[in-house]
């Protein structure tokens, strides 16, 4: 059992690898893995990218998200476009499939949970 507070990890980033998601630009993201745990099917960390247009498929997850800092504009297959930024939390069901539009900056903590 583990008690996880991020803000005491040292947690270092590593670059996602995510090109066949690009829709434009050359965004960058990088991943923070803050605890994998039970047998991989739980994630959580924090995540940032860097202006671009991408697809963010939630295939076989279930995704938990805050937005920390900057903000995206996020369309969905049923046509609905929200705008998410600093202090908003929402969830992104499994079979979802967003795509993000940001214009400069966003970081976010993320939970993720396989299904």
């Amino acid at each position: 059992m583990q008690f996880v507070n991020f803000a005491e990890l040292d947690a270092k980033p590593f670059k996602k690898e995510f090109e066949g998601d690009i829709i434009d630009g050359a965004p960058e993201q990088n991943v923070w893995s803050h605890l994998v745990g039970a047998n991989c099917a739980f994630k959580s960390g924090m995540w940032d990218s860097t202006a671009g247009v991408f697809r963010g498929p939630m295939t076989d997850q279930i995704e938990f998200c805050h937005i920390l800092e900057g903000e995206a504009r996020i369309e969905t297959e049923d046509g609905a476009s929200r705008t998410v930024r600093a202090g908003d939390a929402f969830v992104m069901e499994n079979g979802l499939q967003p795509v993000w539009h940001v214009e400069s900056y966003i970081r976010r903590h993320c939970v993720i949970v396989s299904v």
